[in-house]
């Protein structure tokens, strides 16, 4: 390196270019350093080994931080796969048990409507009567006259004065019949008069409506009648318009009072007035005409011959 002195300074002069080794002496040296390595790891050296061990614990730290980024951003995403199908499933579960929640309460009201008809359909006695079951559309709301609609009419051989019914007892009768539909009077209506009989001794009455939905009374009882809370009131057949047997209702309350000369006697209709939406309409199957006399093969058997 040159060194100069200039008013009693010394100066030390840097070349202006270092002077580097060429590409081919690079080249030349890593391939003869590759060489010699590649030499010594066939040949087992064990200094080469501890180096190997040495070094790989640095390049696995490196190769695990290299591609950590990546495992984090798939370990993520496949959270976010499996959230989104976890909510998916989710979904379609809620979806699924609303469906099964909605079909479980239409089984269990058909299971309640099937307990209804069989009740129905068993409350009948077996007497010959023919019957057809029937639907309440609409009751009217007059607090005063009972009265509802049912879904059956002439069409469906459904005349006036028909007898209704329900699982447990009479319920009333049809006043007005159209072609699909019917007016139907309940028993409690004020206009309703239904001949009956107390099962216990087998006393006739008449039990009218008062207008409320859960009172009768019973007509033209005098004071000194056989009758008592509790005795049961059934049908009498009188009449012709109902069949005979089938329950009415339950005396309630008898009030004696000496100066009247009848009974004030109230009973409770058997019948779920207010609660059912099918009724059973029944006719009374009248024993057919006998067929008329054949006419006799000879006229001479019952016209004598004239002399």
């Amino acid at each position: 390196m040159p060194i100069c002195c200039t008013w009693g300074v010394f100066v030390i002069k840097q070349p202006l270019f270092l002077h580097v080794p060429s590409p081919t002496i690079k080249l030349i040296l890593f391939a003869s350093l590759s060489l010699g390595l590649m030499m010594a790891d066939h040949h087992e050296v064990e200094y080469i080994d501890t180096a190997r061990a040495q070094l790989a614990v640095p390049v696995y730290a490196l190769q695990y931080l290299v591609d950590l980024p990546g495992r984090i951003a798939e370990e993520v995403s496949s959270r976010m796969r499996d959230r989104e199908l976890l909510l998916a499933d989710s979904r379609h579960l809620r979806q699924q048990n609303l469906k099964l929640q909605a079909m479980l309460q239409k089984f269990q009201d058909l299971q309640l409507e099937n307990e209804r008809l069989r009740s129905l359909l068993d409350s009948t006695p077996n007497v010959g009567e023919r019957v057809l079951i029937a639907e309440v559309l609409a009751v009217e709301v007059d607090p005063f006259a009972r009265k509802m609609v049912i879904n059956k009419g002439t069409y469906h051989g459904v005349k006036k004065g028909q007898p209704l019914l329900d699982a447990h007892g009479v319920m009333g009768q049809v006043i007005e019949a159209t072609h699909f539909s019917s007016v139907v009077m309940l028993v409690t209506d004020p206009d309703h008069a239904l001949p009956v009989q107390i099962a216990r001794t087998g006393l006739r009455t008449i039990a009218v409506g008062l207008g409320a939905i859960n009172r009768l009374t019973l007509l033209y009882l005098p004071n000194n009648a056989d009758i008592q809370p509790g005795d049961r009131l059934i049908t009498s057949g009188i009449g012709g318009q109902f069949p005979p047997g089938y329950p009415v209702g339950e005396v309630m309350e008898v009030s004696l009072d000496i100066g009247q000369p009848y009974a004030q006697v109230q009973a409770k209709p058997s019948s779920l007035l207010e609660r059912n939406r099918e009724v059973l309409l029944v006719w009374r199957d009248e024993p057919p005409l006998p067929p008329p006399p054949a006419p006799p093969d000879d006229i001479d058997d019952i016209v004598p011959a004239q002399p």
